[in-house]
């Protein structure tokens, strides 16, 4: 689950372009530009970095961080680190010591990858104030499958992602984010130290 978990948050913050609907409130279009302006700080050249955090009481729990810039991106969490170099993409897995490799733009690198495709547009768009942070929801146009519902939770001052609580089918989560991070990220970041890992104690599966 915690795959599942990691990939809606980002696919909630990846989306390539927003494009303007028709008949928008002016609501509508507040939220939708917000959504947009904190995309382009998270995933943005200049890089970022953010912490997540998931506990569903009783049946899961996890958490980790995440360094994104343009296409590239890392992850580490308790089970896995993963590098993506824009070119290729590692996975260490820990407990199993092993290392699969995949190239950076195949879906068989994560098969929720094809299951959970997000569209901004199959989604309307609502903003609320409050005293916390700015609420977006994004709600799913009727007969779209995967995420009905999202609603991300905003920094008023900063504009960064503080939660994101999702609803799929009758699957309910609020993912916490915290120590975010925008700028100074090394492109360093994003290659796989194989010095540190010999084949000597890691296997290595090569899927490219």
């Amino acid at each position: 689950m915690h795959k599942i978990i990691l990939f809606i948050m980002v696919l909630l913050w990846s989306s390539a372009s927003l494009h303007a609907q028709e008949k928008e409130t002016p609501n509508a279009q507040q939220a939708r530009r917000m959504f947009m302006e904190t995309y382009k700080m998270i995933f943005g050249d200049q890089g970022s970095q953010l912490t997540y955090n998931v506990n569903i009481i009783g049946i899961y729990k996890t958490q980790g961080t995440i360094w994104t810039k343009g296409k590239k991106s890392k992850f580490i969490d308790e089970k896995y680190i993963a590098w993506n170099d824009d070119v290729t993409y590692y996975r260490l897995e820990r407990k199993k010591s092993r290392i699969v490799i995949y190239d950076a733009h195949s879906d068989e690198r994560d098969k929720y990858a094809t299951k959970f495709k997000f569209s901004p547009d199959n989604y309307t768009y609502s903003i609320k104030d409050s005293q916390e942070g700015y609420y977006i929801t994004l709600k799913a146009k009727k007969g779209v499958k995967g995420i009905k519902e999202a609603r991300c939770l905003l920094d008023k001052k900063t504009r960064y992602p503080i939660s994101v609580r999702i609803k799929m089918g009758i699957f309910h989560t609020t993912i916490k984010i915290s120590n975010v991070k925008v700028g100074g990220i090394s492109d360093d970041m994003f290659k796989f130290p194989r010095e540190k890992y010999s084949a000597s104690q890691y296997e290595y599966i090569d899927k490219r």
